[in-house]
């Protein structure tokens, strides 16, 4: 007999490193024909980083997307950009664009209100236009704009910015501190099939709703919810890895299962948006924190539909077959026998 339960997790996580500063630069260049430069150390290990960084500066630059160039990432010949892990990419490396690019775009305001003879508050740019507000006749593409800094005033606009997340570190005696700058919050509610004469649990449904900071692109933040619940929903019910005397017994996937798309259920995402207040963008991250709440949410969702609490993952069909004999005994055990 097949049984549906339902099971809630909530989490949080802290960004950036702990308990050591973390720092990440950023160099930022106002180029020919009204291209951006972004010349950072930063690594793409599949995240979708690259494009969050683009997002930024053509925001800020007020260019778009496609006219910004990221740089050779050699930290020989470039800022330091630090590790790509820790959930910090976005939060690091997009604080430190943001302040290069604002540096930037402000030395841009000042030499075009010079040019212009207007104040540099006025002068406003989008999507590789400029204009001074209110004034119709002021406007120019950005590479025109460029183009007479460079060649008749013979200014280069350029900006550096460098992000430093604050920590304290961790006290010996006490283990106080404050090991993270800014947190990252989120609930996710399962929903199982489980049956009760094989073991096998299905999982139905995942809702999923995170606190994200700013949101740079909501794609992107969708696609990292849905790979870490896929991620947290093997580590709940597949992912066995088994070690014997120093040597591994499940040493491919033959043996070590994999949720494949078949296994995967309907994945709800939920973006809740509450700017950083301790961040000039307000961004904050979502690599990892999507994936704490998947399993314990199985798990709960597991005790909701036949009522055995699972303690060791993965919770494969022969535990859970295994849990509920278990309880069927205890039950049999604790009827009173007839006399």
């Amino acid at each position: 007999m097949k049984h549906i339960g339902r099971g809630i997790a909530c989490g949080w996580y802290g960004i950036a490193r702990t308990a050591a500063m973390d720092r990440a630069a950023v160099w930022v260049e106002l180029d020919d024909g009204g291209s951006v430069k972004v010349a950072t150390g930063v690594t793409e290990i599949g995240e979708g980083v690259l494009t969050g960084l683009c997002q930024i500066a053509a925001q800020e630059m007020g260019v778009r997307p496609e006219d910004i160039v990221l740089g050779d990432n050699d930290t020989a010949r470039v800022p330091e950009a630090a590790h790509a892990g820790a959930t910090r990419m976005t939060y690091m490396i997009g604080n430190a664009t943001a302040i290069a690019c604002r540096e930037a775009f402000g030395k841009f305001r000042d030499a075009m209100g010079a040019y212009w003879q207007v104040s540099p508050t006025s002068i406003q740019a989008f999507a590789g236009n400029v204009w001074v507000e209110g004034s119709p006749s002021k406007k120019m593409t950005m590479a025109h704009a460029v183009h007479v800094l460079k060649k008749e005033r013979g200014v280069v606009v350029v900006g550096s910015g460098l992000f430093t997340s604050q920590h304290t570190p961790l006290d010996p005696e006490t283990g106080q501190a404050t090991p993270w700058q800014s947190y990252v919050f989120g609930a996710q509610i399962a929903e199982v099939e489980v049956d009760d004469d094989t073991g096998e649990v299905q999982v139905l449904g995942v809702w999923a709703s995170h606190d994200v900071g700013r949101v740079v692109n909501p794609q992107q933040i969708e696609g990292q919810i849905e790979g870490s619940v896929v991620m947290g929903l093997g580590h709940a019910l597949m992912e066995d890895y088994i070690e014997e005397t120093g040597f591994t017994k499940t040493p491919g996937f033959a043996k070590y299962i994999l949720p494949t798309t078949l296994d995967i259920p309907k994945i709800t995402s939920i973006i809740v948006e509450e700017p950083d207040p301790k961040t000039p963008l307000g961004v904050k991250g979502i690599g990892e924190p999507a994936m704490v709440q998947t399993a314990p949410a199985i798990i709960n969702a597991i005790y909701d539909a036949v009522g055995v609490r699972m303690t060791q993952l993965p919770a494969t069909p022969e535990r859970v077959l295994a849990a509920l004999m278990a309880k069927k005994g205890q039950r049999e055990r604790a009827q009173p026998k007839a006399a």
